[in-house]
């Protein structure tokens, strides 16, 4: 097989596909299974403040019910006491000393204490980094997109500068101007961007009249604005790239690490086909680099992006060129399709 090698956070993988935060990461034969099938990483489950917090508060209805669910989990705020919280970081250690590949844990909280306290306790499992979730839907008016996007860099800065393994941020693609905001993490030190994190929305029930949820996959396809973004951004930053949602094959990934990122994470893949899906994009992306002559990824990552495609003068390939060419040629593609 060729040289699947690549850097993410400043940690070297045999891979670049990572096994993404979800109940699939907490299941210690499932992880080893996912080691033998070459996975290059593995993120652990989130850790929700909703968990740590339970016995001491409430959060509020409207922010707790649907804010910051991790889309790619199967239980919503598991009803847990502190002791689950002290089993949920034996678990994350367990893991760490099982594994020989890199084990990065995940964080989501609210209260800016909570996020220290617990970002050092996750650091003393002994993980190889930690991937900050930071999303919460906005529910004050009078809150502004600058104040939000300060707290956090605000906090981020604050939790790197505490740790010593490196730190990734999970982004929403919901902010106003994502380049700037990743380039302010990146000038905070932030050595991983995931590019994007995806949320269970609220949905009505109209025959019960009442508010239902759902566990929803993504699907096939998904990864398009990751794949914009990666293109953007790669060149630009320090930082590195990770790409998820909707990443099925290897020729998924490898559109993406075309574009620009140097790994991906996979979840809804591997519940919907197994864990053994993660050997089959690492064997398909291995046959494609086979097929063009590639010894490694580094000799193609990037090669679509926007940074490296400038120099050939194509300006809009990423801002607008595409969206232009679709309408300008709209007769040629829909003879292209099947019918």
């Amino acid at each position: 097989m060729k040289n699947m090698e690549t850097t993410y956070m400043g940690i070297r993988l045999k891979s670049p596909v990572i096994l993404g935060a979800s109940e699939l990461s907490t299941d210690s034969d499932k992880l080893l299974r996912a080691e033998e099938e070459g996975v290059g990483a593995v993120v652990f489950k989130t850790l929700f403040e909703e968990q740590i917090q339970m016995e001491s508060f409430q959060l509020d209805e409207k922010i707790s019910q649907y804010d910051e669910i991790h889309a790619e989990s199967v239980t919503h705020h598991p009803s847990v006491e502190h002791s689950e919280v002290e089993y949920y970081l034996e678990k994350l250690r367990r893991a760490k000393e099982k594994l020989t590949v890199p084990v990065i844990a995940s964080l989501n909280c609210v209260n800016e204490s909570t996020w220290f306290r617990y970002a050092k306790l996750i650091e003393e499992t002994g993980v190889d980094g930690i991937e900050l979730n930071l999303y919460q839907i906005p529910v004050r008016f009078d809150l502004d997109a600058t104040a939000i996007e300060q707290m956090q860099i605000n906090l981020v800065t604050a939790i790197r500068q505490q740790l010593s393994i490196p730190v990734s941020v999970k982004l929403s693609s919901d902010y106003t101007n994502i380049l700037h905001f990743v380039k302010r993490l990146d000038e905070a030190g932030v050595k991983g961007m995931v590019l994007f994190n995806a949320f269970f929305q609220p949905d009505v029930d109209i025959r019960r009249e009442e508010h239902r949820r759902a566990f929803n996959l993504t699907h096939r396809g998904d990864y398009k604005k990751s794949l914009r973004y990666a293109g953007m951004l790669y060149g630009r930053i320090n930082a590195d790239l990770c790409s998820s949602r909707g990443i099925y094959t290897g020729e998924d990934a490898i559109k993406l690490l075309l574009s620009g990122a140097a790994a991906v994470q996979v979840v809804s893949a591997v519940y919907r086909n197994g864990v053994e899906q993660i050997g089959k994009i690492n064997r398909e992306i291995a046959d494609w680099m086979e097929s063009k002559q590639y010894q490694s990824i580094d000799q193609f990552r990037g090669k679509l992006s926007d940074s490296v495609l400038n120099k050939n003068n194509n300006l809009l390939i990423y801002r607008r060129a595409q969206y232009i060419d679709t309408l300008l040629h709209s007769d040629r593609l829909m003879e292209d399709l099947e019918w």
